[in-house]
């Protein structure tokens, strides 16, 4: 065999992964192959391999015997969307794509070479877990890559898709990333799995239930994107990343858009007649971004404040809005997280903040102040009093005391803060207001006319603009064209962070 057929034999070991068997048994159970899905997020499925041939040099258990190809998982380069993107893939056709020592050196490697080409990188875990005959190597190794995923974390993107099991120490390296993919009946997420639980605990519960996709999306809050099948998943992978930069340095991809001053009368009539009625913020949010389309993430998740990723003149942005339809767009802890991390997330790599607010408060009550509310909420007035991208603020219509603060105010930094003519900005609705300012009043008709000079006093936008925390009190059809207009005029806003080591976010 001349040299040129040897590698040709050498290459098709290689691509076979774990052996035809092994690919037949991965496709019987509703899952495709590492190099099957990185098929699918490349543009036309091209891409190049690095260190395939990279295989352990464990001896331990007759490790000496066993052939691992590329030590269980593919790392390679490719374009999506004709940019540069890395990418990695476990294998489980080879040893389960379980986790050894040289597994883990070649993810490191390829998440540095990200770093230093600045491109993003996306994991695809489907692993059994850390390599029992590697013993602390295969651990270390896991400790490698949380450090290097804490490395690049705000470097470069980091996007995550659980495609398997992913147990133990596992589920902590797409935990460290940006974003986390799950599919359902394919993605399995947990610490400790069935077995283990059911002889510490007692408790019998199964996989899907533990630590499946649905409750990730829904519960835990650990995943921000669920699909019904991995080209789904992928698809979505594909176009998240078109609202990403590669690299904290550099800008996001823009889209060609148009009609940027076109009023949208449509807003005029979207809120309800009465404050007490509710109505759907999407509405709201698909009038004022490029032809309505958005990328929403965590959907499933704390409802009642949605965080979208969406292009704006042609800009990626990040919004942030309550979602009055879902306990009438109240803040509580979960919440609260979901959107700080978001918040962060953008500020991280460059794409503006429109926050649309429309939020009573904070959700009262035992369970959420023994959730730790105060700490929680904390972090929304952290996140966005950090950020330093261009924030501009629309108050839809109601905007109550510690919840209007959080949902960036002037106080914490917004650029810009337009208001409809239906906002009301005050500590609190009229009915709590009236009980206090008039809580020595027994006489109906008093405690009426108390409530109503509350009212027009307070519940409208235009004490808050005597004050200057309103900039313009404007038409909501006019609410696109006014903020495109300031994005356009922050587009060069710098950096004005202050020089100290981190802030100590409330965690």
């Amino acid at each position: 065999m001349n040299r040129l057929d040897d590698l040709k034999h050498r290459r098709e070991l290689l691509y076979t992964g774990g052996g035809l068997p092994a690919v037949k048994n991965q496709h019987l159970k509703g899952k495709k192959t590492a190099r099957e899905r990185l098929s699918l997020l490349f543009d036309d499925g091209a891409y190049s391999e690095t260190g395939s041939y990279v295989t352990h040099r464990s001896t331990d258990f007759n490790m000496q015997e066993k052939h691992i190809p590329g030590d269980g998982v593919v790392c390679c380069f490719g374009k999506v969307h004709g940019r540069n993107v890395a990418a990695y893939a476990q294998d489980f056709t080879v040893m389960g794509g379980s986790m050894g020592e040289e597994q883990a050196n070649k993810i490191c490697r390829l998440i540095q070479t990200a770093m230093d080409a600045g491109m993003p990188v996306v994991g695809m875990n489907d692993s059994g877990g850390a390599r029992i005959q590697e013993g602390v190597n295969a651990l270390t190794g896991y400790g490698k890559i949380f450090s290097m995923h804490t490395k690049a974390s705000g470097v470069i993107p980091q996007i995550s898709a659980i495609l398997g099991p992913c147990a133990g120490g596992a589920v902590y390296s797409p935990a460290l990333t940006d974003f986390v993919f799950v599919v359902d009946n394919v993605s399995r997420m947990f610490i400790t799995g069935p077995d283990v639980v059911r002889a510490v605990t007692g408790e019998t519960v199964s996989a899907d239930d533990l630590g499946g996709a649905y409750v990730h999306s829904t519960v835990s809050g650990n995943a921000h994107f669920r699909d019904q099948t991995e080209e789904a998943c992928i698809a979505r992978i594909r176009q998240l990343l078109n609202y990403l930069p590669p690299h904290y340095k550099l800008r996001a991809p823009w889209m060609e858009t148009g009609g940027k001053t076109k009023l949208r009368t449509t807003l005029n009539r979207i809120l309800p007649d009465g404050a007490g009625k509710t109505y759907d913020m999407h509405t709201v949010i698909r009038e004022i971004v490029d032809r309505g389309e958005t990328l929403e993430s965590m959907v499933e998740y704390a409802p009642n404040i949605l965080t979208i990723f969406a292009h704006a003149g042609g800009m990626p942005v990040g919004v942030i809005a309550n979602q009055p339809s879902v306990q009438a767009g109240c803040l509580d802890a979960d919440a609260s997280d979901k959107a700080a991390r978001f918040i962060r997330t953008c500020d991280a790599f460059g794409l503006p903040l429109i926050t649309l607010v429309d939020v009573p408060g904070f959700l009262p009550g035992k369970q959420q102040e023994h959730a730790g509310i105060i700490r929680h909420g904390a972090k929304m007035l952290f996140a966005y009093s950090e950020a330093t991208v261009p924030k501009v603020t629309v108050i839809i219509r109601k905007a109550y005391g510690g919840a209007y603060l959080a949902m960036c105010c002037k106080a914490l930094g917004a650029d810009a803060v337009f208001a409809w003519p239906s906002a009301e900005i005050a500590v609190m609705g009229d009915d709590g207001a009236a009980k206090i300012l008039a809580r020595n009043v027994t006489n109906p008709e008093e405690i009426k006319q108390w409530k109503e000079s509350y009212r027009e006093t307070f519940l409208n936008p235009y004490r808050a603009a005597e004050r200057g925390q309103v900039d313009d009190v404007i038409q909501p059809a006019e609410t696109r064209a006014r903020v495109l207009e300031m994005l356009e005029l922050l587009r060069l806003k710098p950096n004005a962070s202050v020089d100290k080591k981190h802030g100590n976010i409330p965690l």
